[in-house]
């Protein structure tokens, strides 16, 4: 199941929600969870984010991730795969946070590292009535 199978609320809040809050593993199997700002382009999730930080040791290592949007009480959660992107970045990805935040990204020197994710499986529940889907 794609994005594009999601019900319409759920896709506008991607659209549109300010953050999401991405999980990785440590090298211990703890987890690290933080939030983070993104764009939903092409089905696919786009973060910026430090190239030392904590999340992309974790990426660079084990490139399992969960993302969640903020909202607890209609949680809308993906499960993925995420790799770094090389520069250029995608044209429709770099005025997608443009528009969104207002941050050109080619003038960037902190949040140089840019993680794409890929969905795997999808986790709703709420208004929606509770699912859990996969891309299988």
């Amino acid at each position: 199941m794609g994005a594009a199978d999601l019900d319409p609320a759920s896709r506008e809040r991607l659209k549109h929600e300010a953050n999401v809050w991405i999980a990785t593993v440590r090298s211990d199997g703890r987890p690290h969870i933080v939030p983070v700002w993104f764009v939903f382009v092409n089905q696919r999730f786009y973060l910026c984010i430090q190239p030392a930080s904590v999340k992309a040791r974790n990426l660079r290592r084990d490139d399992r991730v969960s993302l969640s949007l903020e909202d607890g009480s209609r949680p809308v959660i993906c499960e993925g795969r995420a790799c770094f992107l090389t520069a250029p970045w995608p044209v429709k990805v770099a005025q997608a946070f443009r528009r969104k935040y207002d941050w050109d990204l080619s003038g960037e020197t902190e949040y140089t590292a840019m993680i794409e994710v890929t969905p795997e499986r999808w986790l709703i529940w709420g208004s929606q009535g509770d699912r859990a889907t996969s891309g299988d």
